[in-house]
């Protein structure tokens, strides 16, 4: 793997937004100290003063530290002044320098950071949109909205900015928009796309598709297509069966054209036993891969809810996202 640029050498990117006289400490070592303590599961800007404090020997090293390290209060006060699209852009910048190539399935999917809202300002907990690469294990941007709905607007903007190809992008159902479909396609990726009711003719033409034509069919016959796939998971007394169809002759859908690079659709069936009672679900999904196999379709599908049991469980659990009170300026969202 080859490196690029350091830490420090992107965080030059970032505009000091203090006042002249008013530096007691570097700009570059107070973000540096802040990143990496959360990296070593700071939460709060104490945490990341006593941080720093612990392994000042070491950050001496490659930071000058004029002043020593700054305290809670520096970090707080820097981090409520920063333009967030700047510093988003140059972790991003990072990320990608420090990182392998990314290979399969990135899973985009947003998150509200429930104690960023301040009622007496008027001020709405931030939701914040994230790219999270699958094999890799992380997160490749960020991009925040106003609230969920406008999730739609910001994930071809955080789209844009990643290196996606050959890449298998993920979404919900709040993700399949013809304009999003579109962008990935134009970064040179594929995608699948989950299929609800925001989609009524989409939603109708799968979900009847599936349940009057396919499903009778002959199993084994579509398992030799590669159309067919099943598989189990059982633990703490549920035991789960899937069963992934695809079709890839599409022909007949008269939205085919709206949605570009589209190749084929897909229905999950999934049954459910646990204390004797048995559940049974479907779900619908657009894929734009050519030749793409019910296996496939199934452990991608499968693979995007790692947002939620990786990082946003991470999130909420060993940096407790959910708990910080950063709300000054602009500290919730960076």
């Amino acid at each position: 793997m080859m490196i690029g640029k350091t830490l420090l050498e992107c965080l030059e990117g970032v505009e000091d937004p203090r006042a002249d006289y008013n530096r007691r400490h570097n700009f570059l070592d107070i973000m540096a100290i802040a990143i990496l303590s959360v990296i070593s599961g700071a939460d709060t800007w104490d945490d990341m003063e006593n941080w720093g404090h612990a392994k000042k020997e070491w950050l001496e090293r490659f930071l000058e530290l004029p002043n020593g390290i700054p305290s809670h209060d520096t970090f707080n006060r820097v981090f409520s002044m920063i333009k967030p699209e700047q510093f988003h852009k140059v972790f991003i910048e990072w990320v990608e320098a420090v990182t392998e190539k990314i290979e399969g399935v990135v899973a985009i999917d947003g998150k509200t950071v429930r104690r960023s809202m301040d009622g007496s300002s008027g001020k709405r907990a931030i939701h914040v949109v994230s790219a999270w690469a699958v094999e890799n294990g992380i997160v490749l941007g960020q991009c925040r909205t106003e609230e969920k709905s406008n999730e739609i607007t910001a994930i071809p903007e955080l789209l844009k900015q990643l290196e996606l190809k050959g890449c298998i992008v993920t979404m919900d159902a709040m993700g399949t928009q013809t304009k999003i479909a579109e962008t990935i396609i134009s970064q040179e990726a594929d995608y699948i796309l989950q299929v609800k009711e925001n989609q009524p003719r989409l939603y109708e033409d799968i979900s009847l598709y599936f349940k009057e034509g396919v499903l009778p069919a002959e199993k084994k016959a579509m398992a030799k297509k590669g159309c067919y796939y099943k598989e189990y998971s059982g633990e703490h007394g549920r035991i789960e069966e899937r069963e992934y169809y695809v079709e890839h002759d599409i022909e007949w859908m008269e939205q085919k054209k709206d949605w570009k690079g589209l190749q084929g659709i897909g229905m999950c069936h999934t049954k459910v036993e646990k204390g004797g009672e048995t559940t049974e679900s479907y779900s619908y999904a657009t894929f734009s891969k050519k030749g793409m196999s019910a296996e496939e379709f199934g452990k991608g599908k499968r693979k995007h809810w790692k947002i939620e049991n990786a990082l946003h469980w991470g999130l909420d659990i060993a940096y407790r996202e959910d708990e910080s009170r950063a709300r000054k300026g602009n500290s919730a969202d960076a």
